[in-house]
């Protein structure tokens, strides 16, 4: 792609008519102290950049600097409009007259937040009616706070919304009969999120499973009332892959043995498929069960023991969990990849759950131990039984000390993360950990009060290479607070009632995924050193535009977009 001759700025690309802009070469200060001003055109090198292009830089700023960069020109106001896919908005019933003009400009939205205070009044069914014909693409729908919509409301919006796959709501009025309109009406529906929703309580029709039966993958169910009337919806989910229950009311034990029993058949169902066609082979098993704060016994981890196909386990302060639960569980979760414990301190899951891990588990990749009082015993099995183990977080136990550290290092060859936290542990155990565990690229050591500050600088020097995150050192290395690379929340910050949730707000993160995904879209439009020229020269361009201060961090996002072009390109 050749390069054109430059284009004067017109009336097209400027955002108010007239428009002069002042060449920063063209101002000086004369002998006399008075300023002369010389008027000039600026040229737009931005005008042969293709609008796709641009669109590829404007999806790495974040959301405050979009919005600036769509007052830079009317072709930077348009091509920001069709290129935001995300918009989060402030659902105050004052935004009801703005919505037709809102989703005029922004008519590409597919993913949309709507949130609003507990001290405002939310927009209506109305509003939401408009948002469902405006948006017709719209996949994701993210409900906080919308205490107006009815039930009524959310019926109308599901059957204008065929396409969405993905629902979260929360502190909102209404209750089973809308997640049924739902469930009915959004065939393709993959996701549902729902917590504190006031309409669920007792007596509450049940909810499922509808038409989104054969397509929904993840039910997340958090500080329900009646969570249990969701239990239709499971069951009768043909390709549930994932259940998170989060604080809800109740006795789960009858649920969970219900789930149990949905995925013991799993294989007959296979083997009546082969010899009658039964359609209930169709069904896939539950691979991943979040239990969290919930009235649970050892009869409800016996059922989920059931389902063979789990790798994803998380039992958090449920007080009475005991090892005979976890033993079922390891004994026939033998696919297990990931587990989350915690015990709460109620010393019911100890070594002897841990050890029937160690011994069944052998595909275990994270283990999360918070509040259990494992010792070197089970620890040591742990060790040598789990060869594949990368992740390991101890937390808040009184029996972790020295030699159960020292016995992580010198067996678990494989971890890469290690994170402990508020347990006895001394100058010794980091020693160990100095010359052990080869593998190992981080470590965080937090609230451990035998462990010195030179302790971590002798590690730094032995390991060179490690990030170590320690209370007692001066430096942070920024390891994360879990152990676990599980997930990646979408935040915004609101500018107005318009915010576009686009990339991370960390520089490093947006120049890293910057990198991974322009080589390939460089190649696919056959760009090269072409882009990195055009990248310059809009960079060039804001700076002509507008030196103020509202417009640096904009200048120094796109300096960063211009450095990793450059980077991409020179590889």
């Amino acid at each position: 792609m050749g390069q054109s001759p430059p284009v004067v700025l017109g009336r097209e690309n400027s955002l108010c008519d007239p428009f002069t802009f002042l060449s920063s070469s063209s101002a000086f200060i004369s002998g006399e102290g008075f300023r002369d001003e010389i008027a000039v055109e600026i040229v737009d090198y931005t005008a042969e950049l293709p609008d796709e292009c641009l669109a590829f830089v404007f999806q790495f700023l974040g959301p405050g600097d979009r919005n600036r960069c769509s007052l830079v020109c009317k072709r930077w106001f348009r091509v920001d409009g069709w290129s935001r896919h995300r918009l989060s908005l402030n659902a105050q019933s004052e935004i009801v007259s703005s919505l037709p003009s809102l989703f005029t400009r922004f008519d590409s939205v597919t993913k949309l937040a709507l949130r609003c205070s507990r001290k405002s009044i939310s927009l209506t069914d109305d509003a939401l009616l408009t948002i469902s014909i405006r948006c017709r693409n719209l996949t994701r729908l993210k409900l906080r706070g919308c205490r107006e919509i009815t039930d009524e409301g959310m019926s109308t919006f599901a059957k204008n919304s065929k396409k969405l796959r993905k629902l979260s709501c929360g502190s909102c009025m209404f209750g089973a009969k809308a997640l049924n309109a739902v469930l009915d009406h959004c065939a393709n529906l993959e996701e549902l999120s729902v917590k504190r929703l006031r309409g669920i309580h007792d007596g509450a029709e049940p909810i499922g499973p509808g038409a989104a039966a054969s397509s929904l993958k993840m039910i997340c169910l958090k500080e329900l009332v009646n969570g249990q009337s969701f239990a239709p919806l499971v069951l009768g989910s043909e390709n549930l892959k994932t259940v998170k229950i989060i604080h809800c009311l109740g006795d789960w034990d009858s649920v969970l043995q219900l789930i149990g029993n949905r995925n013991r058949n799993y294989k007959e169902n296979l083997n009546c498929d082969i010899n009658y066609g039964s359609s209930d082979s169709n069904r896939s098993p539950l691979m991943e069960i979040h239990l969290e704060r919930l009235q649970v016994s050892d009869i409800g981890l016996s059922a989920i023991s059931k389902c063979t196909k789990i790798e994803n386990l998380h039992i958090v302060k449920t007080p009475e969990c005991s090892n005979y639960g976890l033993v079922c569980v390891a004994e026939n979760c033998k696919l297990l990849r990931k587990l989350h414990i915690d015990g709460w301190r109620t010393n019911r899951i100890g070594d002897e759950g841990l050890i029937a891990v160690a011994k069944h588990c052998s595909n275990l990749q994270e283990l999360v131990l918070i509040g259990v009082n494992a010792t070197h015993v089970s620890l040591s099995a742990i060790a040598c039984n789990c060869s594949k183990l990368e992740r390991l977080a101890l937390c808040g136990s009184g029996t972790i000390g020295d030699t159960e550290i020292a016995c992580i290092a010198a067996k678990c060859m494989a971890l890469k993360k290690l994170c402990i936290k508020g347990c006895p542990i001394s100058d010794i155990a980091i020693e160990a950990l100095g010359s052990g565990c080869p593998n190992l690229v981080k470590i965080k050591v937090r609230k451990c009060r035998g462990v010195s500050s030179d302790a971590g600088e002798w590690l730094r020097e032995q390991r060179g290479s490690m990030l170590i995150n320690m209370d007692a050192c001066d430096t942070d290395c920024g390891f994360e607070a879990s152990v676990s690379d599980i997930g990646v929340h979408e935040t915004g910050v609101e500018v107005g009632q318009v915010t576009a949730v686009g990339a991370s707000t960390s520089s490093n993160g947006r120049l890293a995924l910057l990198r991974s995904k322009l080589g390939h879209f460089a190649v696919r439009v056959a760009l090269n050193r072409t882009l990195a020229d055009y990248l310059t020269r809009l960079l060039i361009l804001v700076i002509e535009f507008d030196t103020s201060l509202s417009r640096k961090k904009t200048t120094i996002a796109l300096i960063q977009a211009v450095f990793a072009v450059n980077a991409e390109i020179n590889i």
